[in-house]
């Protein structure tokens, strides 16, 4: 699902002679390539194709993503805050979200917890699902204009019935990007010296939100602005 992200666009281009607009689809996201299909209608009726491939832009794994003590004119020293940008999925749901983060291989979901859907419980779960397993259950069928999601998001919301109790059927398909992350440590100055604390993140969805997540009591919460 997750490991690699592909957007496919198709772009249907009719002859000039019809003169309609191209139209854009997004199709799926499994891979980290974005292959452009051009299709153009002949006015004889055939129909000839073109594919073109482009590399997604390359992120920043979690893991490289170290806090680098500075020190000050005080000489306490403090971690510096990481701000990066890192390979994501993300899918929403009745009641949440989850955001799949390739560098760690992981699958953050978050619950709602407030009338207004803009915070809630935050859980940190291992992407069990690798290439060849089953993609979804063919058995479960989702009610009219809800989804099943599949692969990493669907085995974990399969396999956990708290979680998929919690958050309910997929509102849309998943959806991968490159967006921007940041962290920023929590601890204490004792002794001129830094001693480590929980801190928190913050990961932008593809619409544009940012959502901070809080290792002090695992919670989440949708910031603007």
């Amino acid at each position: 699902m997750q490991k690699l992200l592909l957007v496919l666009l198709a772009v249907l281009t009719f002859a000039a002679c019809q003169n309609e607009p191209e139209t854009q689809y997004l199709m799926e996201v499994t891979r980290e390539v974005t292959v452009v299909v051009v299709v153009t209608a002949t006015p004889n009726g055939e129909v000839a194709s073109q594919a073109t491939m482009t590399m997604t832009p390359s992120a920043t794994p979690l893991s490289q993503l170290t806090s680098t003590p500075t020190a000050s004119a005080t000489s306490v020293i403090m971690p510096t805050p990481i701000d990066e940008q890192i390979v994501v999925a993300e899918q929403v749901f009745e009641n949440g979200r989850m955001f799949y983060l390739q560098p760690v291989n992981e699958v953050w979901v978050l619950i709602n917890q407030a009338d207004d859907g803009l915070q809630g419980a935050w859980t940190i779960h291992d992407n069990t699902w690798t290439d060849g397993m089953p993609e979804f259950d063919p058995a479960i069928t989702p009610p009219d204009g809800f989804v099943q999601p599949i692969r990493g998001f669907g085995k974990l919301w399969r396999e956990n019935q708290a979680i998929r109790d919690a958050l309910g059927w997929a509102l849309d398909t998943e959806y991968g990007h490159v967006t921007r992350y940041e962290y920023y440590a929590g601890g204490t100055i004792a002794d001129n010296q830094y001693v480590p604390g929980p801190g928190y993140h913050i990961i932008y969805s593809r619409d544009g939100f940012a959502y901070r997540f809080d290792e002090t009591d695992g919670t989440w919460q949708r910031i603007d602005g």
